[in-house]
């Protein structure tokens, strides 16, 4: 029997290398890595035309087509990306706001309403801080560009929130920046950010906030996993399995890389030391994949869908992955 060909479509993090380099390979699969750092146009493309096999995938895109009974792709509980998304909330300081709930009938940029990182900002924000999210006039627009925010294919939301579409020709940071807008939650940050002295972070000192958050929910806040299509994977259900091992796999030795410290792999001078309070915080792995090293952050992510009007109700955590063996 010939070797099912499979293309997987993903940013080059430090955790696929092995998987693009060709040293670890995913046993039965005659696998193609198609390198590609810009994650909307790898969503937008398979979102939209199922042009690759596999690849990684917005979480909250995947789990409201899940929820509208939309079934071309299932996912494997693997995650490309995930970040804490403290940090990305930028504020105009003359619009006066110094505390999150001055945000409250504020005018406030977001890349796309129902990306992943933008339904965590929303939730750190009601959740944490008792922010009225019903006061915020949301602009919806691209942060580097003037236009759209790629070309989703995203379920409309279930019931209507105040949604401008940035129609100016404009950036959302030159709006932040010229005051037409009061603040930016995104997935990027804002040029005028270290440029310009109105231009601030709402929480200067997220990472503190960050590790709190963490050390008091342990929520990691997941941004992507990986879809594979649902006709290769009933054809070959094999594959789910070898490559959730490869994908392990190649995460095991980006991780030992990175804690070799003799040389330093990656341009940061104090490596050693982010390395000693990653362990106090995380322990030996930072970046876990599985359902169960991740159930407070998919169960949170559920949650906040459902509370966002993304998806009518939760839907149990094991029913948004097919089961691969080893998973945890």
């Amino acid at each position: 029997m010939s070797r099912p060909k499979l293309t997987f479509a993903c940013g080059l993090y430090d955790r696929m290398i092995p998987l693009f380099s060709g040293e670890v390979r995913p046993e039965g699969i005659d696998f193609r890595f198609l390198a590609n750092d810009s994650p909307r146009d790898i969503f937008d493309r398979m979102g939209g035309g199922l042009e690759f096999d596999a690849c990684e995938f917005s979480s909250s895109e995947f789990i409201s087509r899940v929820s509208r009974g939309e079934r071309s792709l299932v996912a494997l509980p693997v995650f490309p990306s995930r970040v804490f998304r403290h940090g990305f909330i930028c504020i105009n300081r003359k619009s006066g706001i110094r505390s999150p709930k001055d945000l409250e009938g504020k005018r406030v940029g977001v890349a796309l309403y129902t990306m992943s990182a933008a339904i965590w900002i929303r939730a750190h924000l009601q959740h944490d801080y008792g922010v009225d999210l019903s006061t915020i006039r949301w602009v919806q627009g691209s942060i580097e560009t003037g236009g759209s925010h790629g070309r989703p294919s995203v379920p409309p939301l279930l019931k209507p929130v105040p949604i401008e579409i940035n129609e100016t020709g404009k950036s959302l940071s030159e709006l932040l920046e010229q005051g037409e807008i009061d603040a930016l939650a995104g997935a990027t940050l804002p040029e005028g950010l270290g440029r310009n002295p109105d231009i601030q972070r709402l929480f200067p000192d997220f990472p503190k906030v960050e590790k709190d958050y963490y050390r008091r929910t342990r929520i990691f806040p997941i941004m992507h996993l990986v879809a594979l299509r649902r006709d290769v994977y009933e054809k070959h259900p094999f594959v789910a399995a070898s490559l959730y091992r490869a994908f392990c796999e190649s995460k095991r030795r980006a991780l030992e890389r990175m804690r070799f410290v003799g040389a330093l792999r990656y341009m940061l001078p104090w490596l050693a030391a982010e390395l000693d309070e990653i362990d106090a915080v995380f322990g030996d792995d930072p970046w876990p994949y599985g359902i169960e090293p991740n159930r407070p952050t998919l169960e949170a992510l559920v949650q906040y869908l459902a509370e966002q009007h993304l998806i009518a109700a939760r839907i149990p955590i094991e029913q948004l992955f097919v089961p691969v063996e080893g998973a945890a």
